[in-house]
């Protein structure tokens, strides 16, 4: 049993380690804007606030909201809005 130990010690050992699901930024968006309305506040000075400032504390921790847009870079974020925009407007 000893020499099995010693053996396993000098081997390289491997592991996987499981990759965190990609989360999608129009679904980050819209369980961000649920857990605002959810909560009270007005989402839209929220998700502006944050995006204009960094500061997450402009996002509610319901519903993990905070954690989950924190997974986002800002600037994602605003491209996901205006790609929704112009096609929802019939820009393209």
């Amino acid at each position: 049993m000893q020499d099995k130990n010693r053996q396993d010690i000098n081997n390289t050992q491997f592991f996987k380690v499981e990759k965190e699901q990609q989360v999608q930024v129009d679904d980050v968006l819209r369980i961000v804007y649920s857990a605002l309305l959810e909560k009270g506040y007005n989402p839209v000075y929220q998700i502006v606030g944050y995006i204009m400032s960094g500061d997450p504390t402009y996002i509610t921790s319901h519903r993990n909201a905070r954690s989950l847009i924190m997974k986002v870079e800002r600037d994602e974020l605003v491209e996901e809005i205006l790609r929704q925009y112009i096609k929802n407007n019939s820009w393209s």
